[in-house]
């Protein structure tokens, strides 16, 4: 589930490879953005988590589109004094759990932010993960950020208002 050109390149060459089934994620919200890709050629491994943004204060983790949004979050609360560490999973299955719990041991607090509904998303298993592996290291209850609960409508203009922004990733 890449966040950015570089990824998806990396990562679609490694499922191409992959002798088992692989689902490729696409995340429509990340159409027209552009981000550097190198034309030599490259894998990225599956089940390795990128930290896009190293941080003391909290844990972001955030899927696909959601990722930029958490860095712009992260930006804005670093003008706060917050330090907001981002982790970019890139893979769900396998999820590198290790990336993860390492950076909550860090930091004691987790916020997770995916662009599905809460219910049986992909931020629902990273937070069940951290509560059930993790637990002694919060200092804060997890956070999940999600759609808003309702049918995405079809309408251009009113379908961006359903998704978190970095405004609510910062609150949250």
């Amino acid at each position: 589930f890449p966040s950015c050109a570089y990824d998806a390149k990396g990562l679609l060459k490694t499922a191409i490879r992959d002798e088992d089934p692989v689902l490729f994620c696409e995340d429509t919200t990340l159409g027209g953005t552009r981000t550097y890709v190198p034309e030599e050629a490259y894998t990225i491994p599956m089940g390795v988590a990128d930290v896009k943004r190293a941080g003391t204060d909290v844990t972001v983790v955030a899927i696909g589109g959601m990722v930029p949004r958490a860095l712009a979050a992260a930006e804005k609360l670093s003008e706060e004094g917050i330090s907001a560490e981002v982790v970019d999973p890139r893979t769900l299955v396998p999820l590198d759990k290790a990336a993860i719990l390492e950076s909550v041991a860090k930091t004691g607090r987790l916020v997770v932010v995916d662009l599905a509904h809460k219910t049986c998303s992909a931020a629902s298993e990273i937070a069940a993960m951290v509560a059930m592996e993790g637990f002694w290291h919060l200092q804060a209850p997890i956070q999940r950020l999600g759609t808003v609960n309702v049918h995405i409508p079809f309408s251009p203009a009113l379908e961006p208002l359903c998704y978190p922004t970095a405004e609510t990733i910062a609150d949250a």
